[in-house]
């Protein structure tokens, strides 16, 4: 593989378009560029749990595949018509997540984002994940996006949330229950 960026900087972007894939300009603002450059924040995300010292091995390597699948889909959403993500990844997902979900006491209430520098990196990676998700579904209302894509990061959200717990007992033992309070009625 050669040197695809011998540069940086271009300047192509200093008038608010910037290229696709395929070589076609749009606005920065495009729904298209919205939605990858979101799941790249998503990819970042997961990169910040990463970061953290001392995950148990099956998270770094449940993460690691991750990031390299992000990378492949925000590549889907930059080259129109391409294609990266299928079948396949969402039920590797889907087996990744019940195997971690299923050593997890069941949920009895909701869960606040903490119990830890790591589960809460993979909280945030969640909701970021969401969010490229809703702009995967935005940029689909107008241009087609194959379906795997939306149902990927709906999974993988879901995956996160539940490593987020594995990670809270990881490292403090325990996660960080939402406690309703009683307000008195008046």
């Amino acid at each position: 593989m050669g040197h695809r960026l011998s540069r940086i900087y271009t300047r192509t972007g200093d008038d608010g378009s910037t290229g696709l894939g395929d070589g076609m300009r749009v606005p920065k603002e495009h729904l298209r560029v919205a939605a990858y450059g979101t799941v790249d924040e998503a990819n970042s995300a997961v990169g910040m749990v990463l970061a953290v010292a001392g995950l148990p091995g099956d998270v770094v390597d449940c993460l690691t595949a991750v990031q390299h699948e992000l990378f492949e889909l925000g590549g889907e959403l930059c080259i129109p018509g391409h294609r990266a993500i299928m079948d396949a990844d969402v039920e590797r997902l889907e087996t990744v997540l019940d195997r971690f979900n299923e050593a997890l006491p069941p949920l009895k209430e909701f869960i606040l984002p903490g119990g830890g520098p790591a589960a809460a990196a993979c909280h945030l990676a969640r909701t970021v994940t969401r969010r490229a998700e809703r702009r995967v579904w935005a940029l689909s209302r107008v241009e087609p996006v194959a379906p795997e894509v939306a149902r990927y990061l709906h999974r993988l959200s879901d995956l996160l949330f539940v490593v987020a717990r594995v990670l809270a007992r990881h490292e403090s033992g325990s996660e960080v229950l939402w406690n309703k309070r009683q307000r008195a009625r008046g």
